[in-house]
């Protein structure tokens, strides 16, 4: 069966083979989120498994002529997950938490890249510039499993604070340490000569993308007045973003940190989280793309075959030195920040294993630096990040859960949930505890809402667009009558 699929996709026109590929690759993407959802696995593991699924190296059923001509996709889905983290740098919120949050996360990530860098390059000997460019990797958090964890068990208090501050940051000190990583690489393979031009110009390109951002944060604001309506805003965005990847193309520069810049001067300026709602309901099909895509560039068999391998180490023993060690850099960072700042024993203790999970800035990242170091480093740069993503996200809600139980952010005893006046418990017999403690957890929930509040935003914007195209209806009606 996938043989006559496979000879009868690759014999239709390009066009039609195009809008085939992409049908299969969102289908499959929703239809292993069913299998994945009874695990509850977050939708990023089901997402490069379908592309693993679909790729060269299990059914190809995806043609490498629409593998190849989706990189764009990439650059498109990351600019809009930098564009949402942005909304996570309020200046009222940077100024609450001060400098502790910045302590914690500079540590735990640049002990877990230190780490990773330390024993790729010197205990296993690999090239300098593959080593320093998947350490600094090694600094980024994926955000959804631990927020869908927090959702699922209500988790609240400082623990929950911190640790979404922290995950917030985590990308931000990635991005970072990415675009001085692969400066140094290309340094350091740039005929084995050091060129201080090859490490000034990304940088200053990076800069001018910083520069550039904020100004596209500001046109966004200007362009989305508040008499604006709500699906004019919606085009208007995604076209700025749109428009703001296509400059960062030409400089050659990744979109990721401009983006950020995007969305943080937006919603200092605007205070609009509706914006972000509304483009978080309209995404998803974008993010799932990008995910089944990087599933489909997974080389599965360089992973295990002999012929895999960085110098004469195995790939599949980098993959796991990577994966075991950058959980160690991060728990011993997060535990040393937590004590340098002072925090709560718990924080120190247990952050750590909140901050396993890595996903969709690692593997983007891992593919810009695939295409900027080429040959068979870039290749098993993308392959190991896959690979260990897909554990990451596997034992990533776990370990978040584990770690808001330890802290005690959450509880599934009733006494701990509803706690009672001490001075009155005593007093009440078992019925009359049980009912009290019900009366509380009442008090507490919030108003039973059917829709996310993405969804919510989306579902406004539409019902505004209904209503704008029924108004010249009625006043036709109006006049003929």
């Amino acid at each position: 069966m996938p043989e006559v699929f496979r000879e009868f996709i690759n014999n239709l026109p390009t066009a039609a083979s195009v809008i085939i590929s992409v049908a299969l690759m969102l289908f499959g993407g929703f239809a292993v989120t069913r299998l994945t959802k009874l695990a509850k696995l977050p939708n990023v593991t089901a997402y490069i498994v379908t592309g693993i699924l679909l790729g060269p190296y299990c059914l190809g059923l995806i043609p490498q002529t629409v593998i190849d001509g989706m990189d764009f996709i990439s650059d498109i889905a990351l600019a809009f997950i930098a564009f949402g983290v942005g909304e996570f740098f309020r200046l009222d919120t940077l100024k609450k938490s001060g400098a502790k949050v910045v302590i914690i996360t500079l540590l735990e990530a640049c002990v877990a890249s230190l780490l990773v860098f330390s024993v790729c390059c010197y205990v296993l000997r690999l090239d300098f510039a593959f080593s320093a460019v998947l350490a600094s990797l090694a600094a980024a958090t994926a955000p959804a499993s631990t927020m869908m964890t927090i959702r699922q068990t209500g988790a609240k208090g400082e623990f929950v604070d911190t640790l979404l501050q922290v995950i917030a940051f985590d990308d931000v000190v990635g991005l970072v340490a990415y675009s001085v990583s692969i400066s140094i690489a290309l340094t350091a393979t740039a005929n084995g000569s050091f060129e201080l031009s090859v490490v000034i110009l990304p940088i200053v390109k990076n800069i001018v993308a910083l520069l550039l951002g904020g100004l596209f944060g500001v046109l966004l604001k200007l362009l989305i007045p508040q008499k604006r309506s709500t699906d004019n805003r919606l085009i208007i965005s995604v076209s700025l973003i749109f428009a703001f990847c296509g400059v960062c193309t030409v400089l050659d520069v990744s979109p990721l940190l401009g983006c950020m810049t995007i969305g943080t001067v937006y919603i200092n300026l605007t205070d609009d989280e509706k914006l972000f709602l509304q483009l978080n309901y309209f995404t998803p099909p974008i993010l799932l793309l990008f995910f089944v895509k990087s599933g489909l560039g997974f080389k599965l068999d360089s992973l295990f075959s002999s012929a895999g391998t960085l110098g004469s180490v195995p790939l599949w023993t980098v993959g796991v030195v990577y994966f075991i060690v950058r959980i160690i850099g991060k728990y011993i960072g997060s535990f040393v920040g937590g004590i340098v700042t002072r925090s709560k024993k718990e924080i120190s203790r247990y952050l750590g294993l909140a901050l396993i999970p890595q996903a969709g800035v690692a593997i983007g990242l891992a593919a810009l630096g695939a295409r900027t170091l080429g040959g068979e480093s870039g290749e098993a740069l993308e392959t190991i990040i896959l690979a260990s993503s897909v554990l990451y996200e596997l034992i990533g809600p776990v370990s978040a859960k584990l770690s808001l139980s330890l802290s005690k952010s959450y509880s599934d005893k009733l006494e701990d949930i509803a706690p009672l006046d001490p001075t009155t418990e005593h007093k009440l017999s078992e019925v009359e505890l049980l009912i009290e403690r019900i009366h509380a957890i009442q008090a507490e929930l919030p108003a039973h809402q059917n829709e996310s509040p993405a969804e919510a935003a989306f579902t406004e914007a539409a019902e505004q667009q209904l209503e704008a195209m029924s108004h010249p209806r009625r006043h036709g009606m109006m006049r003929r009558i």
